[in-house]
């Protein structure tokens, strides 16, 4: 009797545990001592992709896809065992290609001798750490510029003025000399005029432009420096595209800065793809994709960050400012590269006149 009394009370507390269990917005995996998964609610089965019949019996490594995350997985679970609950993080690449970031933790023995592991899906909270920090950045970079550029750019006027004096009596044996330094002081004023962008607020003014004229006129700019580099440009354009409301000079802005680093990428030569066309979200889209050597995974995350660049000579301000620009007009930018393949701008420009103030 007393045995059948501690059944029936048992039997509320099971089902309550399966109601949260299923119910639980995060991922739960039900394992057992040889990681093989005995159960994993529907949130589990969002998480990595694949049904609750085609994991069930699997081993919980199996849910990573590299050797390096399934060893980390086991000091995670060697840890919770020791201590008695383990908590960790990991950034794990999904089958549709997409990164994602997660909190785990692992409470061993559970239920019926079971271990318990919980995964939360924190992706969109890491991505507005990044946003954050960028910006944090972005301010102190903005800060620092104002006094600086104004610091550098006036000797800079006295050196330039100085250097044009001395060109009528420079022998001919010495005219590279004069060449590389004009041509490095006129690369210390593009840095100092990048670095005013970012320290004072533009006059913007914004008005329905046309995406594709504006693209048009860049590539018309850029298409001697393209011959230089025996590059060629692929254009598609839809045809008929609603008007972005926009800064038309601040949006050349960011094509110049894409097209002349794809253009860079291709010391010897290959072809420059652009594509302009509306989305079903109701944007209109940009995408620049060169053939160089591409950027690897783990860099692309901090492009757009102060200082950082790919390039042997480059400061990492021209993103840094393209970054900035899009963000005023609501707009996005992906990256997408392969090393050895080239790499793909994407940029997303709202049709709607919504704008930030």
């Amino acid at each position: 009797m007393e045995n059948a009394a501690k059944q029936n009370e048992a039997l509320p507390s099971e089902q309550k545990f399966r109601r949260i269990f299923e119910d639980s917005m995060d991922g739960l995996i039900l394992w057992n001592d040889e990681y093989q998964i005995v159960d994993i609610n529907y949130s589990g089965e969002r998480i990595f992709g694949h049904s609750n019949d085609r994991l069930l019996g699997k081993s919980l490594l199996d849910l990573f896809n590299t050797e390096e995350k399934k060893q980390e997985v086991l000091n995670h679970v060697e840890q919770a065992k020791q201590i008695g609950k383990q908590c960790s993080s990991m950034v794990i690449e999904m089958i549709d290609g997409t990164v994602k970031h997660f909190d785990y933790s692992t409470k061993p023995r559970i239920i019926d001798g079971l271990n318990l592991t919980v995964i939360i899906d924190v992706t969109e909270k890491a991505k507005m750490q990044e946003q954050l920090r960028k910006s944090d950045r972005l301010s102190i970079v903005g800060e620092l510029a104002a006094g600086i550029a104004h610091e550098i750019r006036n000797p800079m006027t006295a050196l330039k003025g100085f250097i044009q004096l001395l060109k009528p009596s420079i022998k001919a044996e010495h005219s590279m000399y004069y060449d590389v330094i004009t041509s490095e002081l006129a690369r210390i004023d593009s840095i100092i005029n990048e670095f005013l962008i970012l320290a004072k607020p533009q006059e913007i003014r914004f008005q329905e432009s046309d995406v594709c004229q504006i693209m048009r006129e860049t590539v018309d700019l850029l298409s001697a420096q393209a011959v230089l580099y025996n590059v060629q440009f692929s254009t598609d354009y839809q045809a008929n595209l609603p008007f972005v409301y926009c800064e038309p000079n601040q949006l050349k802005k960011v094509f110049i800065n894409l097209i002349k680093n794809a253009i860079e990428v291709m010391p010897s030569g290959g072809q420059i793809t652009i594509t302009i066309n509306k989305t079903e979200e109701q944007n209109v889209q940009i995408c620049i994709q060169d053939e160089g050597m591409g950027i690897p995974k783990d860099k692309i995350k901090k492009l757009g960050e102060p200082f950082y660049t790919t390039k042997e000579k480059g400061t990492g301000l021209g993103l840094m400012v393209s970054y900035r620009i899009l963000e005023e007009h609501n707009g996005t930018i992906q990256v997408e590269s392969e090393e050895g393949k080239g790499t793909l701008f994407k940029i997303t420009l709202p049709l709607n006149h919504f704008l930030k103030s």
